[in-house]
């Protein structure tokens, strides 16, 4: 079904340039853009086009360079099949037009055809986030598309809501099973935008023809230059952009057509007489936008290759210089082994001054994020504290912005759940703050050293090329009988520091990145996305998780929800070009193999619906299980199937009864739900018990169990209202506030008794405000 807004038709006379994409394996049913809940089907709401030829004169600007032939890569991007001679800068030529159905087309940069333009797919809000008028303001963001809404043929056209249409480049990503586009990157330029002024731009389907990107030596052309350096114990390591450029290095084009083109370069530190550092690597994300003659610089350094000898902290005197000025320097900086850090620029003046607010309902309705209640106000307070924090040392390389740096400490936190606190009110608010916030954290989550890329691949380290790695495991561990060799990681260099006091773990694991890639498109947050579903897989064990498989079942039940999260995130988003997306795919299907054989086609199953191996059972001498966690697991495992994956659906259908069962079963009475733990067996010996009454009886004082429920009696005897639940329920991270994403999946998978469930616990008389953090705030569809 597809998201239908309004129909909006016209002609347009400027060309929009794009990418493509190909298949991947799942799939998004969706509900409507706006903030009902039927649907419209777009073809209902449209009329037929409207089509016209033009002319028009082309702008007084340079066109636009011949794109070199590229071959795609393996990591969602191309890459040329040669490089020009590295003393040969090569003039622009014209671009390709192509001409809309019925209509004739010239080949020459003066002219463009018209084209159609169809109705509304979803829309975004431009900010100017200064006080100060903005001429020709670049914009790049993410977006994701339901299936079905548009095709990777379709072209965007932007109009805003005073009538004007820009153009709009498409550069396709991901798509659904369908063959409809999933996600993509879009670029455009907005002529004007006063003074902190809002504008609405609905972004229209149309047939424009697509227009030639070009070749990263128009950078040269245009005088560019941005170079990073790190002084070790007096000796001056240095990685130049331009350089790699001018020498014919090897590219990847993340970025191309008409409006914006990024080029990513990647190099070795090297001091003047080109020895190069074993350990650290530049690299550069060139985003070039012609028309306006202005460039975005992201740069990234790493220390991070996973297989070379003596991995270490490094401690330098970091530079980055763009243009020949130093727009960046820290002193002393200690770089962890096998962490990265990053920090963006401008060429050519700033013009980061645009902020795109997304369309909440669509993103949500597209099911690409949980379905987050859109009725919760985030409070100015909120906002105002997450801006206070992000400021001084904790947002500089190699500290971890609002995140907790020790990840396995325990308690309640606002960064654990679907969406981190920060995330979550980022997505409901669409707050500059917020985003500002939840970009940062996505960016610093470079800082720990979890980062392993494979030299062969320069990719991150995939389970499916290395079966035997591990963090955890001894390099006796490691031998992968295929090849006969170990594939333990080096060891650190003797002598030297290899600690880091920001630690990872799983189990406190917040999902840093799959967000900020979802609305920006940014590469970065994209292998950031990889670079942690695929540690939670090859960190433990490889006889534990069965190697090649990447079974997360002997983690506590809460590092296997928010591994299950990642997992399924990266197998989801990743482009369909990305060597590493059948490799998450093959890892998830193994792990949802597993729990489907385990629980939901085993008919000796557990009547609880919990996960109940030893790393489970953990609780009150081994006899019970901490529902909070189950919670967690039963959310991921509903966030999995609502982004299509077929056993994450038949694992839904079994696991979706563990928080009904608690909140209908006579035995227990509701406001105990949210317990801490439940006993669902007498010893670490016996069998599991076969009712909720016994593991009631086990669990709960006789004189608890002998009071009517939700009686005055009862709330006495906790020390509760009337109608408050266990478990601090007033608290956003309480335990009903954990329980509440599982009970939301668990009424969308039509099990019985799941409006009831829903219902009573929407009755519970004290609730969190969700206004201070919402991560949990996740209701029925």
């Amino acid at each position: 079904m597809r998201i239908a807004a309004i129909a909006a038709f016209g002609t347009t006379l400027v060309a929009c340039g794009g990418g493509g994409g190909g298949g991947s394996t799942s799939t998004a049913s969706v509900t409507p853009a706006t903030t009902t809940t039927s649907a419209t089907s777009a073809a209902s709401a449209a009329s037929p086009p409207s089509t016209t030829t033009a002319q028009t004169t082309a702008p007084a600007t340079q066109p636009p360079a011949a794109a070199p032939a590229t071959t795609v890569t393996d990591n969602g991007m191309t890459a040329p099949v040669a490089a020009a001679p590295a003393d040969t800068i090569v003039p622009p030529a014209a671009p390709t037009s192509t001409a809309a159905t019925n209509t004739t087309a010239t080949s020459t940069a003066a002219t463009t055809t018209a084209y159609s333009v169809f109705g509304v797919v979803t829309d975004v809000r431009i900010q100017n986030t200064t006080a100060a008028a903005q001429t020709n303001l670049p914009v790049t963001f993410g977006q994701v598309f339901a299936a079905g809404d548009m095709q990777p043929a379709d072209s965007l056209v932007g109009r805003f809501d005073n009538g004007t249409e820009i153009p709009l480049q498409l550069d396709v990503k991901a798509t659904h099973p369908d063959g409809s586009v999933r996600h993509a990157v879009v670029s455009g330029i907005v002529p004007s935008m006063n003074a902190s002024e809002t504008r609405l731009l609905s972004l229209m389907k149309s047939n424009a023809p697509r227009s030639t990107g070009m070749g990263p030596k128009t950078l040269l052309m245009n005088g560019f230059s941005s170079s990073v350096h790190a002084t070790i114990d007096g000796v001056r390591y240095n990685a130049s952009a331009d350089d790699i450029i001018k020498l014919g290095g090897a590219y990847q084009t993340w970025l191309s057509g008409a409006v914006a083109n990024e080029w990513q370069v990647t190099a070795p530190l090297k001091t003047v007489d080109g020895v190069a550092h074993p350990h650290l690597t530049a690299r550069f994300a060139i985003r070039w936008y012609d028309a306006i003659k202005k460039a975005r610089v992201d740069v990234t350094l790493e220390n991070a290759w996973a297989y070379e000898p003596n991995p270490q902290n490094l401690t330098y005197d970091a530079e980055v210089m763009v243009r020949g000025a130093v727009v960046y320097s820290k002193p002393g900086l200690t770089h962890y082994h096998h962490s990265r850090w990053r920090k963006t620029f401008w060429w050519g003046g700033d013009a980061s001054q645009a902020h795109v607010k997304h369309n909440i309902a669509y993103l949500i309705a597209s099911r690409a994020v949980p379905n987050y209640d859109q009725s919760v106000v985030v409070r100015e307070s909120a906002l105002a504290a997450l801006k206070a924090k992000w400021t001084g040392t904790a947002i500089e390389p190699m500290n971890v912005g609002t995140a907790n740096s020790y990840m396995p400490s325990t308690g309640g936190r606002d960064e654990i759940g679907l969406l981190p606190g920060w995330a979550a009110t980022y997505l409901l608010s669409m707050d500059a703050r917020a985003k500002e916030v939840t970009l940062g954290n996505g960016d610093l989550a470079g800082t720990w050293t979890i980062h392993y890329r494979d030299k062969n691949t320069d990719r991150p380290v995939s389970l499916i090329d290395f079966p035997y790695m591990t963090i955890l495991g001894v390099a006796t561990d490691t031998r992968n009988p295929a090849t006969k060799l170990l594939e333990a990681f080096p060891k650190c260099a003797v002598g030297a520091v290899c600690g880091s006091s920001n630690v990872a773990d799983t189990s406190h694991q917040p999902g840093f990145a799959y967000l900020p890639y979802l609305v920006t498109g940014d590469y970065y947050y994209l292998e950031e996305l990889q670079f942690w579903a695929m540690y939670n897989v090859f960190m433990s064990n490889p006889g534990y998780r069965s190697n090649i498989q990447g079974l997360l079942w002997p983690d506590q039940v809460r590092g296997q929800a928010w591994s299950l999260r990642t997992l399924a995130e990266a197998a989801y988003i990743t482009p369909d070009s990305d060597r590493l997306k059948p490799h998450f795919a093959r890892v998830l299907t193994s792990n949802l193999d597993w729990y489907n054989k385990t629980y939901t086609n085993n008919a000796s199953a557990n009547i609880f619906g919990v996960l109940d191996m030893g790393s489970a059972v953990i609780y009150n001498t081994k006899r019970g299980i901490a529902p909070w966690q189950d919670d967690f697991f039963t959310a991921a495992v509903g966030h999995a199937a609502e982004l299509g994956f077929d056993g994450a659906k038949t694992l839904l259908s079994w696991k979706a009864k563990a928080p009904l069962l608690r909140m209908t079963d006579p035995d227990l009475c509701w406001i105990n739900a949210s317990l801490y733990s439940l006993n669902i067996r007498d010893s670490a010996t016996t069998p599991l018990y076969a009712t909720m009454a016994q593991a009631v009886a086990a669990t709960q004082p006789a004189e608890l169990r002998g009071l009517a429920c939700n009686s005055p009696a009862m709330a006495a005897y906790l020390k509760l209202k009337v109608g408050e639940m266990v478990g601090y329920s007033s608290g956003h991270s309480g335990y009903p506030s954990n329980m509440q994403p599982a009970l939301a999946y668990s009424v969308d998978a039509r099990l019985p008794n799941g409006a009831a469930a829903w219902s009573t616990f929407m009755s519970r008389s004290v609730k969190p405000d969700y206004g201070l953090s919402p991560q949990f705030a996740i209701v029925p569809r």
